[in-house]
């Protein structure tokens, strides 16, 4: 049966809120109603999304509750800090789904540390694959008015790890991950680290030392994943291209351990998930493979001499790293089914 789904998406002149015009352009029940941004009011989409052609005509208008108001849902592809404020406008009978960091965490004192100024609440997480102490966050998602949907970055490293944690054999105590990451992630913003003539041919570290904001994220994912102490390292690297996160995630291979059960782990965890594939043997998950889809490529592997366990994970950071998990959450918020709209198909080479 048919349903018509009205969508507004505030910060459509973005990254963010391109691709999820994008996105749920491919789902059959959508219309979009209100875009919004800031700076760009007044302008035809067409100048900030070229590539979106069916929508290249129609106007941008101010962000503003009375806007996005009147809409089935509401999409916030804001700035960090910026989507509390608009979202605690907005009718309660709404289902509004938040790209930023605003409603992520369910500590205080992290949000603080790592984004300051005051926690605005925490909203149901929009990662329907999180293992948590009951199941997964999916059975959390139905019928929810309000949806956190996960950092890119946290998004890559939990898929990654979270069997091996879940199932215990890694040891969580000692977490290294080092990440690739396409320029998109940093948002469309002029900054000298980000023109072409700093970043073609350049690799670049970020965040380094412990200070990125999504490690109390990423903390909290595989604390529902079942770890009781989590000690994480965590180094991103922007890398020249557009789009794509390649994580490499390590721990130690927990006491008394074989290598069979590594690998049996991450299959029953990701046997029936229609987005998140466990390569076979040998194959290992290339950003190319991933672009403009859904899904999230895994390998893993035991490093017998480190007694380590390697995954490494790879992902879009804009499809399944966030307007795809807003898409998929949005599905399972409305009943719907958890695939609609959403492909496992990437563009390569």
């Amino acid at each position: 049966m048919h349903m018509s789904i009205r969508v507004a998406v505030s910060g459509a002149s973005g990254y963010v809120g391109g691709e999820v015009l994008r996105v749920f352009s491919a789902h059959p029940d959508v219309e979009f109603g209100a875009l919004t941004a800031h700076s760009s009011a007044g302008d035809a989409l067409g100048a900030h999304q070229p590539h979106l052609r069916h929508l290249a005509e129609r106007v941008v208008v101010e962000t503003t509750p009375e806007n996005l108001a009147g809409h089935d849902v509401v999409v916030l592809a804001l700035p960090h800090g910026a989507s509390a404020e608009i979202a605690a406008q907005l009718p309660p009978e709404t289902l509004v789904i938040d790209c930023g960091a605003d409603h992520r965490l369910e500590s205080a004192q992290a949000w603080a540390e790592y984004y300051g100024g005051d926690h605005a609440g925490t909203w149901p997480y929009g990662m329907p694959e999180l293992i948590t102490p009951t199941g997964h966050q999916r059975d959390a998602l139905p019928g929810t008015k309000r949806i956190a949907v996960p950092g890119c970055n946290v998004t890559a490293v939990t898929l990654g790890l979270q069997p091996g944690v879940a199932a215990g054999v890694v040891d969580p105590s000692d977490v290294v991950a080092v990440l690739a990451n396409g320029y998109s992630g940093a948002g469309k913003k002029l900054a000298v680290p980000y023109l072409a003539s700093e970043a073609l041919g350049s690799a670049q570290p970020y965040a380094v030392g412990g200070s990125h904001r999504h490690i109390p994220e990423i903390v909290q994912n595989l604390t529902s994943a079942g770890a009781a102490d989590v000690r994480l390292s965590f180094t991103p690297t922007l890398v020249p291209m557009a789009r794509g996160i390649l994580a490499t995630v390590t721990a130690p291979l927990a006491t008394g351990v074989n290598v069979e059960a590594v690998r049996a782990a991450w299959e029953d965890a990701y046997a029936d998930e229609p987005f998140v594939h466990l390569l076979p043997e040998g194959q290992w998950p290339t950003t190319a493979a991933t672009l403009g889809a859904n899904t999230a490529l895994i390998q893993v592997a035991v490093d017998g001499k480190a007694g380590r366990v390697v995954v490494v994970a790879a992902i879009d950071n804009l499809v399944k790293g966030t307007a795809g998990a807003a898409l998929q959450s949005m599905n399972v918020a409305l009943g719907l089914p958890e695939t609609t709209g959403l492909t496992t198909i990437g563009v390569a080479p």
